[in-house]
């Protein structure tokens, strides 16, 4: 129990000096957090010995494993339906050109450039199409667009974004059981009934007992969660369908979402971007540089060039176009689900997995920084968030008490 407490202490602490640092470069607190993570477990394993940062702890990975689940729930209820139907053609176009240039670009690009088998191809497509909502929702958090109706229609697109990948890998290479088969006949059962039981439940105990709401919520997820690894799918999915079906409940309990975000962003999210930087490979990244350099590279154009001549049609500012076109190009989550996954069943191997788990990580970081430096929209941030400092991170932005 000692090392437990050690090991989370070392990790919160790397946490709060990523919030500094985040706070004084303006930039996001996840991306500094990614960057420490890989920092620290270079560091670790180079003086302590390797995996001596407790990366591969089973308690670290549910922690990490739990941070992406909420706040891919909390993203789903930030989502804002009539906005989303107003702009179904935004949302539906952006979302499938972000998912399709990608995954044809860099599949061709690693069979016909890299020379990867056809097989690690396409999970290399899969793995690289995905746009990091984890990423996008914490900045969207931090600038407050995720109050506006500029916000939201990107994490709609994402949302649209990240159903291609997650469709690509289940018909591509998932197996289809009698697993799977429950797996979805029981989510569709238990969402249905979800925003009953928790309008329902809050009615009765909301505000009477001692969050009532949060365990409700968190016992859905995890059990959720629990049956989508049992039939081979991950615990991430239904996750956002669920935010999505509380979105309208969030909005009316605002005081309880705000609580749940401080959970979330407080506790669980730094050991889920943290640890997403300590599985990189600095070794592998320094024997292939240029393979990991034609990936990003690959991933990244591809976004541009398939995304940026559709925005003229939705954002008529030259900043609107690139921030979200930049936004689109991020990737973490399902992309780093995709690369283990493909590894796991030997799709790919230990060093093509590296790449792909340092290219996404890196497609997290770089797209958003610049998004953040050169071409944040600010006249379209909320007023409260402009008197703050533009760009500042601070604890308003995401942990807000």
């Amino acid at each position: 129990m000692e090392g437990a407490f050690t090991i989370a202490a070392l990790w919160l602490a790397l946490a709060i000096l990523s919030t500094v640092i985040a706070y004084h470069l303006r930039i996001s607190i996840a991306l500094v957090e990614i960057c420490m993570g890989i920092v620290a477990a270079a560091v670790a394993d180079y003086f302590f010995g390797k995996n001596s940062l407790g990366n591969h702890l089973e308690w670290v990975r549910f922690l990490a494993a739990m941070g992406a689940v909420l706040l891919t729930f909390l993203a789903g209820a930030e989502l804002d339906l009539r906005v989303i139907r107003r702009k179904w053609k935004e949302v539906f176009i952006v979302g499938v050109f972000g998912f399709l240039a990608p995954f044809s670009g860099v599949a061709v690009l690693a069979r016909f450039i890299l020379h990867w088998e056809s097989q690690a191809s396409w999970l290399a497509g899969i793995a690289l199409s995905t746009t990091s909502m984890a990423v996008v929702y914490a900045v969207m958090l931090e600038t407050g667009f995720n109050k506006t109706e500029f916000g939201k229609g990107i994490l709609g697109a994402c949302f649209i974004n990240d159903l291609g990948t997650v469709l690509a890998l289940g018909l591509l290479f998932a197996p289809f059981t009698y697993r799977t088969i429950l797996f979805v006949v029981v989510t569709a059962i238990v969402l249905t009934i979800f925003p009953i039981l928790t309008k329902r439940l809050t009615k009765i105990y909301g505000n009477k007992t001692a969050a009532v709401r949060a365990k409700w919520v968190i016992l859905v997820l995890c059990g959720l969660g629990a049956l989508a690894l049992w039939s081979g799918s991950e615990a991430v999915l239904p996750a956002y369908i669920a935010g999505m079906l509380l979105a309208n409940f969030a909005r009316k309990e605002e005081h309880w979402i705000r609580r749940f975000r401080t959970l979330t962003v407080g506790f669980l999210t730094p050991f889920y971007f943290l640890r997403a930087g300590s599985l990189v490979s600095i070794p592998a990244l320094i024997t292939a540089p240029v393979i990991f350099l034609v990936l990003l590279a690959g991933k990244v154009a591809s976004k541009i060039f398939g995304l940026y001549p559709i925005m003229s049609r939705f954002r008529e500012e030259y900043s609107e176009r690139w921030f979200y076109t930049l936004m689109m190009s991020t990737g973490l989550t399902f992309g780093t689900i995709s690369a283990l996954y493909g590894f796991s069943h030997g799709i790919i191997t230990r060093e093509q997995y590296s790449l792909l788990a340092a290219t996404v990580i890196a497609s997290a970081v770089l797209p958003t920084m610049i998004a953040n430096m050169l071409f944040l929209p600010k006249h379209l941030m909320p007023a409260a968030v402009v008197r703050k400092e533009i760009g500042k991170i601070s604890e308003g932005g995401i942990d807000e008490e």
